[in-house]
């Protein structure tokens, strides 16, 4: 059970519905950061690959998912997923968003 502080999940509507391997998906559930979503990170390389690799985690879902998702779905997710991660979240989506900031600067 989680503190008063920390949900335990978050539930992100999609903007843009995407469909993987015959699979339709309109919202995403995020379910509280465990360790074995981090691990997921290590599978992938590229910085925004890895958050895109957590937030599969997450969600339950294969990673090709978060990889269609249009830009400010995943966005949504970020902003989700980071109260999921207590404090540390935070900082992590800080960074993530730079990264992809400084990734989609020409």
């Amino acid at each position: 059970m989680g503190s008063a502080e920390t949900p335990t999940t978050a539930v992100v509507p999609l903007g843009e519905p995407v469909t993987v391997a015959g699979q339709t998906y309109d919202t995403l559930t995020l379910h509280r950061c465990r360790t074995r979503h981090l691990l997921a990170m290590d599978l992938v390389k590229g910085e925004t690959r890895k958050a895109a690799a957590l937030f599969a985690s997450m969600a339950g879902v294969p990673l090709p998912v978060i990889e269609e998702l249009a830009v400010d779905d995943f966005a949504r997710v970020g902003e989700a997923a980071a109260p999921l991660m207590g404090n540390s979240g935070w900082k992590a989506l800080a960074d993530a968003q730079r990264q992809a900031a400084a990734e989609a600067s020409p």
